[in-house]
């Protein structure tokens, strides 16, 4: 059973509407704050997943195909304009529409989440998700002050895609290597500290764009591996 997918899902939804709940009595500068701190919080756990990377050669070359891909294929500027019809029209949609759509890639493509959906899934071990679910109970309702109870919505895809994982874990994990492993977290590391980037609103990164990287990553770390 997929405890710690289902928890997870559960601290996004609960923190989300508690959010919500709690929005109009957060003042606008304090929300502005968290978005910040959180946001150098999120660039300090990638930082720290892109320092057990083994193989730089094979995350370089998992971002620069990935991306290329993913720019390719239009992936953002298609989940963009399936958001459109949940985001009221006028003054600062735009901004609305980029702010999601950061938080949608750091709930449901981290690499904590995939690779916890992956050890849940495979030795039943929950520990890894379970740790992610207390985390992100409290970055939801920093969320949802700003964004509202989208951020509460946005558990369903979670618990979709990491189900998925948790699932599929018996037949992904044993082909893996602990290289892979490693350089899996260190691809996700980057993508997380351009998360950060992006929610500081220093420099927006095209998430979804590079979220193939995630996939071809541990084929090509295998690859590197062989040479």
């Amino acid at each position: 059973m997929p405890i710690g997918v289902i928890a997870d899902a559960l601290a996004v939804a609960v923190g989300g509407l508690l959010g919500t709940l709690l929005s109009d009595r957060i003042p606008e500068r304090l929300k502005e704050n968290l978005n910040m701190i959180f946001g150098i919080c999120v660039m300090g756990m990638g930082i720290k997943s892109i320092i057990v990377l083994h193989s730089l050669p094979a995350v370089i070359m998992s971002l620069i195909v990935g991306s290329a891909v993913g720019i390719g294929l239009n992936l953002e500027e298609r989940l963009q304009n399936r958001l459109r019809s949940l985001v009221s029209a006028g003054e600062g949609r735009g901004e609305m529409l980029t702010g999601l759509i950061t938080v949608i890639v750091l709930f449901c493509a981290s690499a904590n989440g995939i690779y916890g959906s992956l050890e849940s899934g495979f030795s039943n071990d929950h520990t890894i998700l379970i740790s992610k679910a207390i985390m992100d109970l409290f970055t939801a309702l920093i969320f949802a002050c700003t964004y509202g109870k989208l951020i509460t919505l946005i558990a369903v895809p979670q618990f979709i895609i990491y189900a998925a994982v948790f699932f599929l874990a018996r037949f992904i994990f044993p082909l893996t290597t602990e290289t892979m492993i490693l350089d899996f977290k260190g691809c996700g590391g980057l993508l997380m500290l351009a998360t950060g980037f992006r929610v500081m609103k220093v420099r927006q990164f095209p998430l979804v764009d590079m979220i193939p990287a995630m996939i071809v990553v541990m084929p090509l770390s295998y690859l590197v591996s062989l040479f």
